[in-house]
């Protein structure tokens, strides 16, 4: 895409969202790491429905600890990983307690020097807990950037460095939500619900079906 097709693109998108934001449940930065790091391979649901009752018992870094691995791993048995994310989630927390007065980071180096977090759960915590123009590209977002010519790359760093620099400033942070929901709800990965697309015009995927298949 040009970039004015790219502006196009994402204004199209957020004309059709313009409440969009994380699915994922959680009342401040701490939660909001520890269900980010969660979310790996997982399911907002999946995670939501694991994390109601692991907040509930241990809702800052100190109770986290206090709970230990058993404890975690006993409220998230259902998403996948479980026991590594267990272990990460009480470090992390130990971490943040340590070295952080048990407060999130905003810095970047120091996010992803805690344990389980990478580039993404970063971009996502910087993104929604600080109002970084950061964006963390997950299946989805990589899918996207790819299928419709919007930030084409072959690895998710490259996919996303191509998008903040092609998504105008002011749109960069709302876009990450935009275009996570955009991906999980109509540009899927099996079959894309184009027909329901709002960026039909501007999206350069070649096999677009533009009528819904008959039931």
């Amino acid at each position: 895409m040009t970039l004015k097709e790219v502006e196009r693109f994402i204004t199209l998108l957020a004309e059709a969202h313009p409440d969009a934001a994380s699915e994922l449940d959680f009342v401040d930065d701490y939660t909001l790491l520890v269900a980010v790091a969660l979310s790996a391979q997982a399911t907002d649901a999946s995670v939501n429905r694991a994390t109601k009752g692991l907040f509930r018992d241990a809702p800052d870094p100190a109770a986290m600890v206090a709970l230990g691995e058993d404890g975690v791993a006993a409220h998230i048995r259902s998403i996948g990983l479980w026991r590594t994310k267990a272990r990460n989630v009480v470090a992390l927390s130990q971490a943040l307690l340590d070295q952080h007065e048990g407060q999130v980071p905003r810095d970047r180096a120091a996010l992803e020097a805690l344990p389980g977090v990478g580039r993404k759960t970063a971009n996502v915590v910087m993104n929604v807990a600080f109002g970084d123009s950061t964006m963390a590209v997950d299946t989805h977002i990589f899918r996207i950037g790819n299928r419709t010519g919007l930030a084409p790359g072959r690895t998710t760093r490259a996919v996303e460095d191509q998008l903040v620099a092609r998504i105008p400033a002011p749109l960069l942070r709302p876009a990450h939500h935009w275009l996570i929901l955009h991906g999980r709800y109509v540009c899927k990965a099996r079959r894309p619900e184009c027909w329901r697309c709002p960026a039909q015009e501007p999206c350069q995927y070649t096999a677009k079906v533009l009528v819904a298949p008959a039931r």
